[in-house]
Parts: C-alpha cells; structure tokens; sequence
C-alpha cells in the first residue's frame, strides 16, 4: 500500500453526487463497504494481480444506503492484490457455484505495487482533485 496525500482529504460530498462524478472518469465503489464506510476503486492494471488507485470514505451523517447521505474522504492509495493461480481456471457453465464463488481469497493481499504504475497514481489524484474542484 502507498499512501497519497491529497487536498482531497476531508472533503465532505454527497454520496450519490460524489459517486456521478467518479463514474463518469472510471471509478467503482468497491465491493467492500460497509453502512459507514467503502472505497472508490480505479482499476491501473489487472495484467499480474490487480493494481488499484483506492479513495476511502465514511459517512458523515447516516448509513451509506440512505438517501442524501454525505461522506468525508481520506488519504488516497495505491493496492496491489496478487491473486492464487488456478482458482478459476477449470470454471464450467453448470458450475452453480462459480456464480457466488467468483473471486478467490488474494494470494497476497499486499503486494509489492508495480512501479511503473506509481507515477500514474499521482497523476490520478491530481485529476480528482481536478475534477473535485480541489486542485
């Protein structure tokens, strides 16, 4: 994991405007929130494991899945998750399970994060805070 730092760091947005305005330049929430917190994902590479650029957020006045709900943002960061080989690679159609099972446990959930790929980071936390009016 490398940290970012960010003007982005306790600004407080509306969640679903926010989340409008990170789609729109490739951004998901990642699957790993939860009522008072959750990440915006943007996906570097997926080449050798994964490399994400990570926006972490918590509300600051409700649960997540309420309406109008405002979150305050930290300290962006760069991921790298290196996943097990050959989890997925005998997935049949008629398997019920592959559905639910579609991702396997990282083989190293903190891998060492490419570097050619940290300069990119920056350059992605400059343009959302860009595009955040933070700049």
């Amino acid at each position: 994991m490398i940290p970012i730092p960010s003007k982005i760091e306790g600004a407080e947005f509306q969640l679903y405007k926010l989340e409008q305005e990170l789609k729109a330049i490739g951004y998901s929430i990642g699957g790993n929130w939860d009522y008072d917190h959750g990440y915006f994902d943007y996906k570097i590479d997926d080449e050798v494991g994964y490399q994400f650029l990570r926006v972490p957020f918590q509300s600051v006045d409700g649960q997540l899945d309420s309406q109008g709900t405002t979150v305050e943002l930290g300290r962006p960061f760069l991921l790298s998750h290196k996943y097990q080989i050959g989890i997925d690679d005998n997935v049949h159609v008629w398997n019920r399970t592959a559905s639910f099972d579609q991702f396997s446990e990282p083989e190293d959930p903190d891998a060492t994060f490419p570097k050619e790929f940290i300069e990119l980071g920056h350059t992605l936390v400059h343009e959302l805070e860009a595009v955040l009016g933070r700049d």
